[in-house]
């Protein structure tokens, strides 16, 4: 009986629990640092109780998925990926107008008083489907041909998902996307031959664009394939944000004036004195870097290596092959938000709204981490269930 008990405190994998509750507390500090320093923001109490809800909402639904059999998992893949292209199917329709404008994309769905981003749990969607997909057909290959089959049956279930992402204007939510695929693409039976070309030809043309915007021809050419004059812009400041400080770039030279005062220690969470437009969300690492300095930042840094530290074990220790791709897949997902919007942040890369995981202000997204943690949660636990 005392070995039952415990293994059964071994069911759930505390070591990848562990940075994501640090993760958790120190986006609470952030959020109450960005709402303070917002002279907007009159009410931070409300606030910070809706980030608790969303909170609480996001653990009981972590766990709920971890407790979800490997095969009820699997059989659901398949309809999981189409309800999410229904839902955003229903952008062209029920897209919020408000919001259309106020950020250039159409991704938020307004029904009555529920908003939501269905972008965020076709991620999801998405990964569960190339991981059935790769593990139903990605056996060892005899030939070319059949790494062409699989790559096939990739790109035909991606080809949705990017034409949807296309009407919705959100480029930077699309990027999520490939990362996704080349991730699984990278860990999957295909050959060096396969792979090195095709990511070859996407890096050519993703340098081509950038290069095609730094010039006046360039530009008609991108409009002409419907590349709209926001996204050029967002080039242009991250090229060089101090001069278009006072238009294009206001929120990237105001947000890399506010890391830079932040120096080595910071100045403290209450004395927080650079204003950074939407720095609950997309800039909120300009708040632990402002109040907390490179120490701090270092630290939140370290917290999130130590999360991709513990998925990369979650991988490597998967007795399933279904596991090993969704967990490649979750990687590849924290890792593109993680890196882009720290990299943003600090100037490295341009600024494409991708939210910080459990740091930034919770919704669609910050929800959608909790699913994630709980589909790798999931896979330690159905495995140590199966053997008590």
């Amino acid at each position: 009986m005392k070995r039952i008990r415990n293994r059964s405190n071994e069911l759930i994998n505390y070591g990848l629990l562990l940075p994501v509750l640090l993760l958790i507390l120190v986006g609470f500090v952030a959020q109450y640092g960005a709402f303070k320093a917002d002279p907007t923001i009159t009410a931070v109490t409300p606030l910070l109780i809706k980030q608790l809800l969303w909170t609480l909402l996001g653990i009981i639904t972590m766990f709920l998925t971890m407790l979800i059999p490997i095969k009820i998992l699997w059989k659901a893949a398949p309809y999981l990926y189409l309800c999410s292209l229904i839902l955003m199917g229903l952008l062209v329709k029920f897209h919020d107008p408000v919001m259309a404008v106020a950020t250039g994309t159409k991704r938020w769905i307004r029904l009555g008083p529920l908003a939501f981003q269905p972008s965020e749990f076709a991620k999801l969607g998405y990964i569960l489907m190339l991981a059935y997909l790769v593990t139903k057909y990605g056996k060892t290959f005899s030939s070319l041909k059949e790494e062409l089959s699989l790559l096939g049956k990739l790109l035909l279930v991606s080809i949705p998902i990017f034409g949807l992402m296309f009407y919705q204007k959100d480029f930077g939510t699309s990027l999520v996307f490939l990362s996704i695929l080349f991730g699984i693409l990278l860990v999957s039976s295909c050959s060096w031959k396969l792979l090195v070309p095709l990511f070859g030809g996407l890096s050519l043309i993703g340098i081509s664009a950038i290069l095609l915007v730094l010039t006046e021809q360039g530009q008609k050419i991108l409009a002409y394939l419907h590349f709209k004059p926001y996204q050029f812009d967002r080039i242009h400041a991250w090229l060089d944000p101090f001069a278009y400080a006072d238009s294009i770039a206001f929120q990237q030279a105001r947000g890399l004036s506010a890391i830079g005062s932040g120096e080595l220690a910071g100045k403290g969470l209450t004395n927080l004195q650079v204003y950074v437009p939407v720095r609950e969300s997309d800039m909120i690492f300009t708040v632990i870097a402002e109040a907390y300095g490179f120490i701090g930042s270092c630290f939140l840094l370290l917290l999130f290596f130590y999360l991709i530290y513990q998925m990369l074990i979650c991988t490597l220790a998967a007795k399933r092959e279904f596991y090993a791709y969704i967990t490649t897949g979750i990687i590849m997902y924290f890792l593109f938000h993680i890196l882009e919007n720290i990299g943003s942040n600090i100037g490295l890369l341009p600024l494409t709204g991708i939210p910080l995981p459990f740091i930034s202000q919770g919704g669609t997204a910050y929800l959608a981490n909790f699913i994630a943690i709980g589909l790798i949660l999931s896979m330690f636990y159905q495995n140590e269930k199966q053997a008590l």
